[in-house]
């Protein structure tokens, strides 16, 4: 179940990706280890998944089961990190599978 829910996450990620074209360019982003850095002293967050997205680029999620934090980063082949969304009120779930999740007719 584990895999599907980072397939979610991963998807959702691939479409703030794709609607943000020219993130790199953005105050978002830094050297990986500054950005790691950061999310661990300054939030506790941790990382929970990663997959790979297009053109090479790791999108990871951190999270802190502590406080609930979570965040979304891209790390582009450059080494370069961008955040790309973040958020409250993080939880890992294990449900199963539904036809309406799998997109059959009910």
């Amino acid at each position: 179940m584990k895999q599907h829910m980072l397939a979610l996450g991963l998807g959702i990620g691939a479409i703030l990706i794709t609607a943000g074209q020219g993130f790199a360019q953005s105050q978002n982003c830094a050297e990986r280890a500054a950005v790691l850095d950061r999310l661990a002293n300054n939030y506790g967050e941790t990382r929970q998944s990663i997959g790979l997205a297009a053109n090479n680029q790791v999108v990871e999620v951190f999270a802190s089961q502590e406080t609930g934090t979570w965040t979304i980063t891209v790390t582009l082949p450059s080494g370069l990190t961008c955040l790309v969304a973040a958020g409250q009120a993080f939880e890992t779930v294990d449900e199963a599978l539904t036809p309406a999740m799998l997109g059959d007719p009910v």
